[in-house]
């Protein structure tokens, strides 16, 4: 059994809690959150460049949006000529489906790991469909992450159940057309001149703090699944355990929710806490990737030491590091949080509250009792 180390402290600092079901594993159902198409002989049959007048698949346009409504993302991975392509997918009235479509003539492990960065998604989390043997062998070689789907078999991969969310909730079903308002806060970003502040402060951004309700919960289910930058356990919750905790009078479970002048980023935001005395116990915060760039990944837990404070009370945190959350270990540090005890990969980090920083000046932040 590993030791307890700790800095320094005063008082006798607590054992970190031990994870109740072994070692956190994302849960394989619902793990594709976008998938990544060849156009040649996939989307369409016949090659673009040879003949202009190719016939798209209608059966492969059926999952495409089946997958859509459920949440699941698009994009596509092509060698061909780019403004032939996306003048053919606008012609198709098929354009709006993908999200930063990559066609050209490099590798196709190039143009998913550009999507992936574009998306903020983890590699693991896309599936590739492609009608040849080479680039699917390519992209196991250079991504063994993604998953691979042969172009001649979706009518049985395309359903099996990494690409079925046990959800779906309303926010899923606009899960693309977020994505296509970020992109239009991307180009007036790129345009705007002044500071990052100005820019901030120019959105018009809203977060909401709330407790959350029954019909919240699929989405705080979601958020545990598919948050990895910006979560501070990487444990997952189900429905039923979240719903209990919900009603617990001794716990607060809260959801964030961000708008802006170009709409809603949706629900953002979720943190459990244990309340009590001497000390709170923050067993889980996080925050979507999607917000990591819009300054506000701090907000819901300022707004937490604020009410441990005047609760009369102290502020712990969980923290266990899975070699993705670097960020949200950065957060904590940046907030006032000290490391006070260690096991392993897990610590106990504790609060300063009389550093709480202020809340920023480009945000309103409207707190739901």
């Amino acid at each position: 059994m590993s030791t307890l180390t700790q800095p320094p402290a005063t008082a006798p600092a607590p054992r970190p809690a031990s994870p109740p079901d072994g070692p956190y594993r994302k849960p394989a159902q619902g793990k594709i959150k976008c998938v990544v198409w060849d156009l040649d002989n996939t989307l369409w049959d016949g090659v673009l460049l040879e003949d202009a007048e190719v016939t798209v698949r209608p059966g492969v346009v059926a999952h495409i949006r089946r997958l859509d409504a459920l949440g699941v993302l698009h994009s596509v991975a092509s060698k061909n000529d780019h403004d032939t392509a996306i003048a053919k997918l606008r012609e198709l009235g098929l354009a709006d489906l993908f999200l930063y479509p990559r066609i050209g003539w490099n590798p196709k492990s190039q143009s998913v790991k550009e999507i992936s960065a574009k998306l903020n998604l983890g590699l693991d989390a896309f599936a590739f469909v492609d009608d040849q043997d080479f680039e699917l062998a390519e992209m196991e070689f250079s991504l063994p992450e993604v998953t691979r789907v042969n172009a001649a078999d979706i009518d049985t991969e395309l359903v099996r159940t990494e690409f079925r969310p046990r959800f779906v909730s309303d926010e899923s079903a606009q899960r693309r057309h977020m994505y296509h308002s970020q992109l239009a806060r991307d180009e007036i970003e790129s345009e705007f001149v002044g500071t990052n502040e100005e820019f901030l402060a120019s959105l018009g951004m809203t977060f909401t703090i709330a407790p959350a309700a029954r019909e919240d919960l699929q989405r705080a289910e979601e958020l545990t699944i598919r948050t990895n930058q910006l979560n501070s356990t990487g444990r997952t919750y189900s429905y039923d355990e979240l719903d209990e905790l919900r009603e617990s009078p001794d716990h607060l479970l809260l959801v964030a929710t961000l708008t802006d002048r170009f709409g809603s980023y949706g629900k953002i935001g979720l943190a459990l806490v244990e309340t009590g005395q001497p000390d709170w116990q923050l067993h889980m915060m996080l925050m979507s990737c999607r917000v990591m760039s819009r300054g506000v990944g701090s907000v819901l837990l300022s707004h937490i030491m604020e009410r441990a404070r005047t609760a009369g009370s102290g502020l712990r945190a969980d923290f266990v590091e899975t070699g993705r959350n670097r960020m949200m270990q950065i957060t904590y540090a940046f907030s006032g949080f000290r490391e006070v005890a260690r096991e392993g990969d897990r610590l106990v980090l504790r609060a300063d509250l009389e550093q709480i920083q202020p809340l920023p000046g480009y945000v309103e932040v409207q707190v739901t009792p």
